[in-house]
């Protein structure tokens, strides 16, 4: 089933409750070899939920965020990493929207939707490793970027480069198979593992200046490309969640499946046993909380996103602590949840066939890349003093 045969929300959801049933059947063996889940990603691309956010009138479905987040949910009960790399691809592709022309993104938006392209990224803020330079009439790339997640097996690549005549970074699009342009097969995170979250080196690749989006001293005024931290954000609030719903998942199932009870208990059933009901209250709690602030993150984002170059720097900071909040609450639940499934699953289910432990190292590798503790600083500043958090790419 793909996207072109179907045309609402709901079944949009099937197409991805499809792809999840598809990617599970696989999820512990690839989690073991790492790499490039190459079936996986095409799968995506014949869905043609990679062009779930296009206009129609540009080939695409016209869907708004909350579709692409509970899909992004959906596929990380599964696969953190699948989830992962949609979730990015559409992070890319609509920082055309945000950094582009009209002209850059109904160009972009249009061959998206109409080749299937899956978009990678080059573009790590923290990393100021490549470089454009002028030559004659041309621009070049040199240097390296890290954390490149989905960039192996992309179709376009967002780049972002430091320039020597700009205080802030050059963003573009580029193909990512033109010549120079290396991907390295080095990430050896032990979560995440199918992300493809190496480096890419950049020798001597030419760059189009009709494929950069912003030089910045041209750029339109406002706070609407910065929403682009918020939706990053938001998309590792999904993951986080759909990997913590699928760990209570797979516990309930060994629970009542597996699990034996403990020789003092007094019941026949593990099911029975009164601490591990106990620890399965304390998970329901806490998953619940955290799907209630993470669906607020997501209409407060839907707001912001719809206000576009109208936003205003305090809506966009009250975005910003809706999305803080639920992603300290998940952060938490996640690493929690993850970690206490065992004591409602024994011994037994530390057993390499179950891969159970691939759950919390997704979400340790993921609250590592961001620290919570300055999420809750913001927080207390702004439950506090009324202080909307600074604006960096990652706040």
């Amino acid at each position: 089933m793909n996207i072109a045969e179907k045309g609402t929300e709901l079944d949009y959801l099937e197409i991805a409750q499809s792809l999840a049933n598809e990617f599970a059947k696989t999820a512990v063996q690839r989690d073991k070899q790492g790499g490039t889940a190459k079936v996986e990603r095409d799968l995506l691309r014949k869905s043609g939920l990679l062009s779930l956010n296009v206009p129609k009138h540009l080939g695409g479905h016209g869907e708004n965020w909350e579709t692409i987040f509970r899909i992004t949910r959906e596929l990380a009960k599964v696969d953190g990493s699948m989830a992962h790399l949609f979730g990015y691809h559409f992070l890319c592709l609509t920082s055309v929207h945000l950094y582009g022309t009209e002209q850059q993104k109904e160009k972009l938006y249009r061959e998206t939707a109409e080749h299937d392209w899956f978009w990678g990224n080059a573009f790590n803020p923290r990393d100021e490793g490549l470089v454009v330079r002028q030559e004659g009439n041309s621009l070049r790339l040199n240097g390296k970027k890290s954390f490149c997640s989905g960039a192996t097996d992309s179709d376009r690549l967002l780049i972002s480069a430091k320039s020597p005549d700009h205080d802030r970074p050059v963003i573009a699009v580029i193909p990512t198979k033109r010549t120079g342009i290396v991907v390295g097969g080095d990430w050896d995170s032990f979560g995440q593992r199918q992300t493809d979250s190496g480096t890419v080196m950049f020798n001597d690749v030419r760059l189009e200046k009709e494929e950069v989006l912003s030089f910045y001293e041209h750029h339109q005024e406002g706070f609407f490309p910065t929403l682009r931290t918020h939706i990053a954000q938001t998309i590792l609030v999904q993951v986080l969640l759909g990997v913590t719903e699928g760990a209570f998942e797979e516990a309930k199932k060994y629970t009542r499946s597996v699990s034996r009870p403990w020789l003092t208990s007094g019941v026949e059933q593990a099911t029975l046993d009164p601490y591990t009901i106990r620890h399965y209250g304390d998970f329901f709690i806490q998953i619940k909380a955290s799907e209630a602030l993470a669906q607020n993150a997501v209409v407060a984002l839907q707001e912001a996103w719809d206000n576009e170059w109208s936003l205003t720097e305090q809506e966009r900071g009250e975005c910003g602590i809706m999305i803080a909040t639920a992603k300290a609450s998940v952060a938490k639940t996640a690493l929690e949840v993850t970690s206490r499934m065992f004591e409602v699953m024994g011994a037994r289910a530390t057993s390499a066939q179950y891969g159970f432990d691939r759950f919390w190292r997704n979400v340790r590798t993921h609250t590592l890349h961001d620290p919570i503790e300055y999420k809750v600083r913001d927080l207390g500043n702004w439950a506090l003093n009324g202080q909307v958090p600074e604006i960096t790419p990652y706040s």
